[in-house]
């Protein structure tokens, strides 16, 4: 063997042996959760390193109310704890069949574009919008034009996108691989929209939430931790709508519930996602209807819960 063919042998198997050598998988951990002085150095003190912060009406981030002072003292604290925002959360109907209403959550939601574009954050997580008086196709059309009309003048000014979570308690189609699919086929190629995609939603109404991060990985743009229980010794006995309104599904913090994270964190992992992951705590077990809007003791213990076991597949 001559040296040119050794060089080039060694230079071959060290290319090789680098594109072996993984690279540890670091998107940013968060909570989700009202703003406050407290809240977010909780958040620094347990190692997260993100936050969605709650922007409804009356919330500590009311966009009709808020002051350039506030804002600049959010921003004040968020940079004295070295902590990212990757989104505001706000459940708003945007197609609402009142014109009243319908104009009031307009406005308000155009308020908290423009607030999240002062705070710097990316993504306002809500619902899509929904009205039951006309048909699937029908409100997919109206919010196709609502949002063209009313919101992407202030998205692309601003620099936010538009994420959907699939959450079907609220006024909300995107809460299904089908709701998704039309949805992103009303709007195009439009940069403003995306999903926030929350596992959890997807488990209780009996869909994969595995299979659906796969179809629709390249529009998650943000994570909602959370898990859900599926009590199957009383779904079998009561059926889903049982009786006696027994509670045969609950939302619990990530790993207590029915959701295989190391599967779903390996759809993000082989997309290269590096966005954020946040813990939405719902689970009653550990202080969920915590007083606020500073988070109460058991409710910093679901975190730190969530947060343990999270590390084993996204390390400090």
């Amino acid at each position: 063997m001559t040296r040119r063919t050794l060089m080039g042998t060694l230079a071959v198997a060290a290319a090789a042996q680098a594109q072996k050598t993984p690279k540890e998988w670091k998107p940013k951990l968060g909570v989700l959760g009202p703003f406050t002085e407290a809240n977010v150095e909780f958040a620094r003190q347990e190692g997260f390193t993100n936050m969605i912060l709650g922007a409804s009406p009356h919330s500590e981030l009311d966009a009709t109310t808020i002051t350039d002072e506030k804002i600049e003292h959010v921003k004040a604290t968020l940079a004295k704890n070295q902590m990212h925002v990757s989104a505001l959360q706000l459940a708003q109907n945007h197609i609402s069949p009142d014109a009243t209403q319908r104009t009031k959550e307009n406005n308000y939601f155009l308020k908290a574009i423009e607030l999240a574009g002062k705070l710097g954050v990316p993504y306002i997580g809500t619902c899509s919008g929904k009205d039951t008086q006309k048909s699937f196709q029908g409100q997919v059309d109206e919010i196709v034009r609502v949002y063209n009309d009313k919101y992407f003048a202030a998205c692309e000014k601003n620099h936010v996108k538009i994420l959907w979570e699939p959450w079907p308690g609220g006024p909300n189609l995107a809460t299904s691989p089908v709701g998704f699919e039309t949805l992103f086929k009303g709007f195009g190629t439009s940069p403003y929209v995306g999903l926030q995609y929350d596992p959890s939603h997807l488990v209780w109404q009996m869909m994969d939430p595995i299979q659906t991060a796969r179809e629709f990985v390249d529009k998650i743009y943000d994570v909602h931790l959370k898990d859900t229980e599926i009590r199957w010794d009383v779904l079998r006995r009561g059926g889903i709508n049982p009786v006696n309104r027994a509670q045969w599904w609950a939302y619990r913090l990530p790993g207590l519930g029915s959701i295989n994270w190391s599967e779903f964190f390996s759809v993000l992992q082989r997309v290269g996602y590096t966005g954020a992951m946040s813990i939405e705590h719902e689970d009653a077990l550990y202080g969920e209807d915590h007083p606020g809007p500073d988070f109460g003791e058991d409710y910093k213990t679901g975190f730190k819960m969530g947060h343990r076991y999270l590390r084993q597949y996204v390390p400090d």
